[in-house]
């Protein structure tokens, strides 16, 4: 969106612009004698968030279809629309599996509107899994530099994964009863021996949410804790505490519930109602 300027504060941006490319000019030159590992530059100017998306996760030509929306479109519904457009394979095709982890790590990074590093060290990775009835379903790996993205955003995520998962044509996690059993071991586990988290979910709380959330939310191990009941579980690829994901159910999805339902709602998307249950009962912090 055009932006109105003063003809001395135009000039002032022009001058900043100019001086900046005589920096640069200058560092490439210094680069291409050789004496440093790369002979250019390694930092790319940014001039909006579009060319911070782009710049941090890509895709290629991401930054236009970002502007073209701005003006039009709140944040949360950009993320939507760009996230189906790579999908649909606006900006190069590709398989379902990367496509969908592109399509999330970019809306994430129009949540934290590129400034943190959720998007590319905060997601470990995205799969397409198996249910046990063999029906296929998405799973996202958290790390725990998502915890840089926010409550809201992580739980964001989620929504985003599940628009992701039905424009693959995926079925919901079918998670098992041992499955949510270690989840909850898991969490008591960490507050116990890591750290506590900012919200004090109860045990049927986190148990609802767990069986509702249509993707899986897993991740990589965070901290050497491991936990004593639930091991070695066919679909959970460590024992050890995985705080990342941990905290996306905690204090993200259960945690922001009352924000993020508000947001779902603008938006008319479906399948989140559950979420009206945790609206006055995780208010309080711990």
């Amino acid at each position: 969106m055009p932006i109105t300027m003063s003809e001395s504060y135009q000039k002032y941006v022009k001058t900043l612009d100019k001086e900046l490319a005589k920096l640069y000019a200058i560092s490439n030159n210094a680069r291409s004698l050789g004496f440093d590992p790369s002979l250019e530059s390694e930092c790319v100017i940014a001039k909006d968030i579009a060319d911070l998306v782009e710049g941090l996760i890509g895709p290629k030509g991401v930054a236009n279809s970002i502007r073209k929306l701005n003006p039009t479109f709140q944040r949360e519904e950009i993320a939507f629309k760009i996230s189906e457009e790579i999908i649909s394979g606006k900006f190069g095709k590709l398989e379902p599996e990367p496509a969908a982890e592109q399509a999330i790590r970019t809306a994430l990074a129009i949540f934290t509107e590129g400034l943190t590093a959720a998007p590319i060290q905060g997601i470990a990775q995205v799969k397409i899994k198996t249910n046990l009835d063999q029906s296929k379903y998405l799973a996202i790996y958290f790390a725990g530099p998502i915890r840089s993205a926010g409550g809201t955003d992580q739980a964001l995520t989620l929504v985003v994964g599940d628009f992701v998962r039905r424009l693959l044509g995926l079925d919901k996690y079918k998670p098992t009863p041992d499955e949510i059993g270690r989840f909850l071991e898991e969490l008591r586990l960490y507050e116990r021996a890591v750290g506590r988290f900012q919200y004090h979910i109860p045990d049927e709380q986190l148990k609802k949410a767990l069986t509702l959330i249509p993707v899986e939310v897993t991740g990589t191990e965070s901290d050497q804790v491991e936990v004593a009941s639930y091991r070695n579980l066919p679909r959970i690829e460590t024992n050890h505490v995985r705080g990342g994901a941990l905290r996306v159910i905690n204090d993200g999805i259960v945690g922001r519930a009352p924000k993020v339902l508000t947001i779902i709602e603008k938006l008319g998307f479906q399948g989140w109602d559950w979420l009206k249950d945790f609206r006055i009962k995780t208010e309080t912090k711990s």
